[in-house]
């Protein structure tokens, strides 16, 4: 099993490798998509307290999600919004009235959990060989730590000293390598006036119902797509992230409580919750913490920090564009740096498995996108027909 249930002292809560991981997480998530929950909720008509009232509906939704499920599994369980489905939502709302958006959002969510409640994706994900897993979520990360170098072109010495002080402290105190790497960036971007905090303004979120109204023709045409590719895009991707680490959750309660989620906050616009890929990755790899018992908490403070997110909404968003793009993207790029070698040497370990392991990589790297499905599902796909292909070519011999 990937988990040993164990409980964390007053030492292990306020792990700066667990608080560091949860933060980068939520840094990254919000600010690599932030901005297509705003433009999904445009589509829809929303009003400016109505996203607010969005934001409020995932922050909180994620927060309670991540934390519950990672401190009850003791495992580093992260949720997130759908970001290929927030894409989708864009185009797919326009001239949708808000109300026929939410019952298409509880539709959507209830699909989610009645794959949960009836276990029918875990039992297809039990055929996912690991090689096949790692290599895909290598695919998936790979771009983060290309973009690491490619924003070092526009951002020599602020992405430059981050690498420096990584490379430096990474063998002398491996544990505090990510937070010491983000605080020297944070203050280089400071001196470089690159931080734009005059856009703060604190202010509560306030939670707006929007009654439901179900329309078959929209719940088909937007609600079945929002479905598929949040199962194909997002949790597929999710579980190989969870197996890939070595970490054995059950998925079906995970799928149930994020449609849970979804069901009971889509009134709110929490329109849709899965598992988290490349942020989970964050949480889940060597910075995180040496102890991978203990890498929950990482989840833990994550969760935390979506809760915060949601409690302010827009402010939080606002806080996060405030951090400049280079800086995250070499702070994601150098946290997940370990994860890609990782995944990479677990993929192409078993010399039998190297081919369709490679074939995965290479097409979930391509960014192949097809019928509105993202890379990582097709790459999936082919490598699995060339395993099974490749195994009962062997077993006939």
């Amino acid at each position: 099993m990937g988990s040993i249930k164990s409980r964390p002292g007053v030492a292990g809560l306020f792990n700066l490798s667990h608080l560091s991981a949860g933060f980068v997480a939520v840094l990254v998530g919000y600010t690599s998509s932030a901005v297509i929950i705003f433009q999904a909720a445009a589509a829809a008509g929303a009003s400016t307290a109505e996203i607010s009232s969005w934001l409020w509906a995932l922050g909180i939704g994620m927060g309670l999600t991540s934390a519950g499920l990672s401190l009850y599994f003791r495992t580093p369980v992260l949720t997130a919004w759908s970001t290929p489905g927030a894409a989708l939502l864009v185009t797919a709302l326009s001239g949708v009235p808000i109300n026929e958006a939410i019952g298409i959002f509880i539709f959507s969510s209830g699909l989610i959990l009645l794959c949960g409640i009836t276990g029918w994706f875990e039992k297809i994900m039990h055929h996912v060989p690991m090689p096949l897993a790692g290599a895909m979520l290598a695919g998936v990360l790979l771009q983060f730590g290309i973009d690491l170098f490619k924003v070092m072109q526009s951002s020599l010495l602020l992405v430059g000293l981050m690498l420096a002080v990584f490379i430096a402290v990474k063998r002398l105190l491996p544990r505090y390598t990510i937070p010491i790497v983000l605080l020297a960036g944070t203050a280089t971007a400071l001196i470089q006036g690159q931080l734009n905090v005059e856009v703060l303004n604190w202010q509560l979120s306030t939670p707006l119902w929007v009654t439901p109204t179900f329309n078959l023709q929209t719940m088909i045409g937007v609600g079945v797509p929002l479905f598929i590719i949040t199962m194909a895009s997002q949790n597929v991707p999710g579980v190989a992230v969870l197996r890939a680490n070595g970490y054995e959750t059950p998925v079906s309660p995970l799928l149930t409580w994020t449609g849970f989620a979804g069901v009971v906050l889509a009134p709110f616009g929490g329109f849709s919750y899965n598992l988290a890929a490349i942020t989970a990755a964050i949480c889940m790899g060597d910075e995180a913490g040496q102890d991978r018992s203990k890498r929950y908490m990482a989840s833990v403070w994550a969760g935390g920090f979506y809760l915060l997110t949601g409690l302010f909404g827009s402010t939080i968003a606002s806080l996060f564009t405030a951090f400049p793009t280079a800086l995250v993207m070499a702070i994601a790029g150098l946290a997940l740096l370990s994860t890609i070698g990782n995944s990479l040497s677990a993929a192409l370990a078993d010399p039998g498995d190297r081919e369709a392991a490679l074939l995965t990589f290479l097409v979930t790297a391509s960014g192949l996108n097809l019928l509105g499905i993202s890379s990582a599902f097709w790459g999936l796909c082919i490598g699995l027909i060339a395993y099974y292909v490749q195994k009962s070519v062997r077993l006939s011999r």
